[in-house]
């Protein structure tokens, strides 16, 4: 599933041909993803201007003309790529449709954004951008970890009695938005924790510790247009290379990284999500 760094990177691709732009129309292909497409959305969607992309937590909220939120969430193996409507000698510029293209925004100056999704786990949804933060897709969300919102003080005092691992914790979106399986068990890797560890049993210093290697992973992480695995790619069609410098996850049964330490690292699985550790170096 692409994380929070995966759809930083679409976000940052897209939004340059997005922002300012107009919709022309809107090519709607099928009745639902996840969840049911609301109602005449291709209609609603017609020449309304894009004013401004932004992410909350796995969310891409485009804010429309009119004060409404067009919401793109790419689950499981969506994809949204950017492809210019062109002719003549260019045609060869042009994307043709693909069988899982469900829903196509063709902008005014001939460029076309896909929404690609081959399990439709996706969602596309259109709400009132005042209504937002209520909402049932975003009330519930924490604090985004590259904002001043996450710090040591406010994740310090959030772990208090949480008897859940600090594994776990990490991926509950109330405590802290978009943080996902890999980049969790590379910052405890970076910060010496032990996936199974208690959240509650951990001293304050090192979960403060904590909090700026989350920052510096997940920069590191945007910085390389994410990881690659399984279906991700950016809005360019491209890559991204991060999975290069994973130091644990996938790693089970190899040498850790750590040229002072002669273990291998080891997964496990919490609440049916893989964690790899150096039961070693992670204590």
């Amino acid at each position: 599933m692409p994380e929070l760094p995966e759809v930083e990177t679409v976000l940052r691709g897209i939004s340059p041909f997005m922002e300012g732009n107009e919709i022309e129309y809107a090519e709607v292909n099928r009745p639902d993803l996840r969840k049911p497409f609301p109602n005449n959305l291709a209609k609603r969607l017609k020449n309304r201007k894009i004013n401004f992309l932004h992410r909350r937590s796995k969310y891409i909220l485009i804010d429309l003309s009119d004060g409404e939120t067009l919401i793109m969430h790419l689950g499981m193996s969506g994809r949204i790529l950017i492809s210019e409507n062109v002719t003549g000698n260019f045609h060869h510029n042009s994307r043709h449709t693909q069988k899982h293209d469900h829903f196509v925004l063709h902008l005014k100056d001939k460029h076309m954004v896909t929404f690609n999704d081959p399990r439709r786990f996706g969602i596309i949804d259109l709400l009132e951008t005042k209504s937002l933060e209520i909402s049932s897709m975003l009330s519930h969300i924490g604090p985004e970890p590259l904002s001043n919102r996450f710090n040591e003080e406010y994740f310090i005092n959030v772990m208090r009695g949480k008897k859940t691992n600090i594994k776990s914790a990490l991926l509950d979106q109330r405590i802290v938005a978009g943080l996902g399986n890999i980049y969790a068990c590379e910052a405890l890797f970076r910060a010496g924790i032990s996936p199974k560890r208690k959240a509650f049993s951990i001293s304050h210093k090192r979960l403060g510790f904590l909090v700026p290697i989350i920052k510096e992973i997940l920069t590191e992480a945007i910085s390389s247009g994410g990881s690659s695995l399984r279906d991700f790619r950016n809005a360019a069609g491209n890559l991204g290379y991060f999975q290069h410098r994973f130091e644990v996850y996938g790693r089970d049964n190899k040498n850790c990284y750590n040229t002072q330490c002669t273990r291998k690292i080891k997964r496990i699985i919490q609440a049916g999500r893989s964690s790899f550790y150096c039961s070693n170096c992670q204590r």
